[in-house]
């Protein structure tokens, strides 16, 4: 039995439907006080969807006998879903060997693996496979019945074609969808226009086999197949749709960038086989391509109207490529325009027949069928095949004691659930989930605290502002480093240069290239702090080697403050950069002047400094040895002057010190030499 929902456009008469989920069919019967409405799928437990059609008047028409054309429809539904059938039936599974086995469901939540026996029947055969794995049609026994093959569910059980793939690989898919599933569980309580939702997915150890082989298990779902995007910013223009990618972006950004969820593929909107990038490019497999992914991802999507609903932000793009987005993707999304959500029409009671339909499907906690329309159109009324007014006919039969007891049961526990909670998320099943309602849904919300803490937009401006009220809340926080979406905006730099965006003949776009490590710089990225130095100042560089700025006292001014950052994030080479500009006044903006005090300061900064820098790195300053750093500083306080005052003693103590750094480096005249001044130093101060 499902209970169904339409949508109908603004802009024409055409109508969706599609099933509702136990959650729903509850709070549909809280709030229509017993008033509901359904179609029957064969006894709840075949995995397909009645199609049910009806024309609708024009809105300026005032429907005839509505009660009368509800009822003549209903049963022509209930009729022809009955007609449908078990889609596997000619396949005969009931005739296969029974087999028991061990599942394997893993609790995103709790990060553990709960494990059950469950009875099965396989095909011996697969029927179709993919580049990876072959599928075999299944029926597992539900936990609620015994020995009803008739209404066992349709499943589809996967293995590796190659037999050399590790048992870990089969858990690692399943902690991989599962946790993605629990974003489609956080995107959807934000109420869009159009939920998702992501298979249930389990591993099988089929024990009663030759060294207990493994499969993956998920329903089995009819419907027309669509990938919608891919791991490498791949968007299907054909059928491309907002949800999808309004999916992947809400993820990105409420998961604080530290992951994004993307490959979004399966039947509408009930997704399959996704694809985690994570921030550091670990778990999930080889097709977490961390920030890389990331990156692709977000230079190919254009916000839409879902993604503003839900106060996303866009991601900064340079206005050369905006354009090619807007170009290509804009009139894409011209027929995926979504409608605003509306009220839902009333409904009546059902029939004895269709009642008996609800509470068996109650029960048996059917899972929801995966028809869905491939249109991004929510879901604004019930689909009510009733009469405008809410009194029930004469020969409508009145529910039993223990039907009324059944259905009241259910009234309760939704309405105190929803009391308990602000919004209302869907029911799942136990058998499953693996966890009892109620715990789930407090875990959920659990997660959604979390969500609310991590959340970070994904502009430059917001992710600036950001670190700015870190800085303030603590004190030595660096004010480089640690940003995902700056290594974004690097990686896009990089992917330019390798002319990822462009046609083999086609130079790639240096503007845009430029302006993404000019925001890495900005997000305290080390690495585009440095680039944007070299460049404003001048300088050799390695990324974009082949790109050159007008040096004017503008980009001078721009390029050595981007120096002194890199300085305060204990980059050696930056560091001794500022020191020879502040001692010889080569390299300084016309708004600095020379001064040996912070010439001095950088010089002790670089001798003294042997952690990392912020990138990770530690460079030995090999072309600025340290018994010449030193030197330098005692040369300086030596004679004195330029804001530093003189001290012949120190600068006596650096020369002896420089002199033992060159012992160390095999350098034995300059030593001598560094031993020499040291002692004309202390003389001067005998003097």
């Amino acid at each position: 039995m499902v209970l169904f929902e339409r949508t109908m456009s603004e802009s024409s008469d055409d109508i969706d439907i599609r099933p509702l989920e136990l959650g729903d069919i509850r709070r549909r019967l809280e709030e229509s006080d017993e008033d509901c409405q359904s179609l029957p799928e064969n006894g709840g437990n075949r995995f397909f969807s009645a199609v049910f059609q009806m024309s609708l008047k024009k809105k300026n028409e005032k429907p005839v006998d509505g009660k009368l054309k509800a009822k003549m429809a209903w049963r022509n539904a209930v009729m022809k879903a009955r007609a449908l059938g078990d889609p596997w039936e000619k396949f005969h599974l009931n005739e296969y060997k029974t087999e028991k086995a061990k599942r394997h469901r893993y609790n995103a939540m709790r990060q553990s693996w709960v494990v059950d026996e469950v009875m099965m029947k396989m095909e011996d055969h697969s029927f179709n496979h993919g580049a990876m794995r072959e599928c075999f049609r299944m029926k597992k026994l539900s936990n609620f019945s015994k020995d009803d093959w008739v209404r066992a569910h349709n499943y589809v059980a996967k293995r590796y074609m190659d037999e050399e793939t590790p048992r870990e690989t089969y858990f690692d898919d399943v902690k991989l969808q599962m946790d993605a599933k629990l974003w489609g569980e956080e995107y959807n309580r934000h109420n869009p226009p159009k939920k998702v939702d992501i298979f249930q997915m389990a591993v099988i150890e089929m024990v009663e086999r030759d060294g207990s082989p493994l499969f993956h298990l998920e329903h089995f779902i009819e419907g027309h197949y669509v990938k919608y995007n891919s791991n490498s910013g791949f968007v299907r223009s054909e059928a491309i749709r907002m949800t999808p990618q309004a999916f992947s972006h809400f993820t990105f950004e409420k998961s604080g960038h530290k992951l994004i969820v993307v490959d979004i593929q399966g039947v509408g909107d009930l997704y399959t086989d996704p694809q985690i990038h994570t921030s550091h490019g670990d778990d999930y497999g080889d097709g977490n391509l961390g920030t890389r992914g990331m990156a692709l991802f977000l230079h190919s999507h254009l916000c839409n109207s879902i993604c503003h609903s839900l106060s996303l932000t866009p991601f900064d793009l340079a206005p050369s490529e905006n354009e090619v987005i807007n170009k290509n993707v804009a009139n894409l999304q011209v027929s995926c325009k979504t409608v605003v959500r509306g009220t839902e029409e009333i409904v009546i009671t059902p029939t004895k027949e269709e009642k008996e339909h609800i509470l068996d499907y109650i029960r048996m906690r059917s899972i929801s069928s995966g028809y869905h329309s491939g249109d991004d159109k929510p879901r604004i009324k019930l689909t009510s095949i009733s009469s405008l007014d809410s009194q029930e006919s004469d020969d409508v039969p009145m529910m039993s004691e223990s039907e009324d007891s059944l259905i009241d049961s259910a009234r309760q526990e939704n309405r105190r659930r929803c009391l308990s909670y602000n919004s209302r998320i869907r029911f799942d099943s136990i058998s499953d989930s693996g966890t009892d309602t109620e715990t789930r849904e407090r875990e959920l919300f659990q997660f959604k605290d979390m969500v609310q803490r991590k959340a970070r937009p994904s502009h430059v401006l917001g992710e600036m502002e950001h670190r700015k009220q870190l800085e303030l809340l603590e004190e030595n926080r660096s004010k480089t480093g640690g940003s995902v979406l700056g290594q974004i905006h690097l990686d896009l730099a990089k992917y330019h240069e390798l002319n990822r965006f462009v046609k083999e003949s086609e130079t790639y776009d240096r503007e845009a290239a430029v302006f993404h490590v000019d925001q890495a710089a900005k997000c305290g990225i080390l690495e585009g702090i440095k680039t944007m130095a070299y460049l404003h100042l001048g300088l050799s560089h390695d990324i974009l080697p082949d790109v050159e700025l007008g040096v004017n006292k503008s980009d001078k001014e721009i390029g050595f403050d981007y120096m002194l950052m890199a300085a305060e994030a204990k980059d050696r080479v930056a560091m001794i950069y500022i020191s020879k500009a502040f001692e010889t006044g080569i390299g300084l903006p016309p708004s600095r002047t020379i001064d040996w005090n912070k010439a001095v300061y950088w010089l002790d900064r670089v001798v003294n400094t042997d952690t990392e820098d912020e990138e990770g790195n530690f460079d030995g300053t090999m072309d600025d040895p340290l018994y010449q750093l030193v030197a330098k500083q005692a040369a300086m306080y030596l004679t004195g002057g330029k804001g530093l005052d003189k001290d012949p003693d120190k600068s006596g103590e650096l020369f002896s010190w420089a002199a033992e750094l060159a012992t160390k480096a095999m350098k034995g005249k300059l030593a001598s030499k560094y031993y020499m001044l040291a002692e004309e130093a202390w003389a001067e101060c005998e003097e």
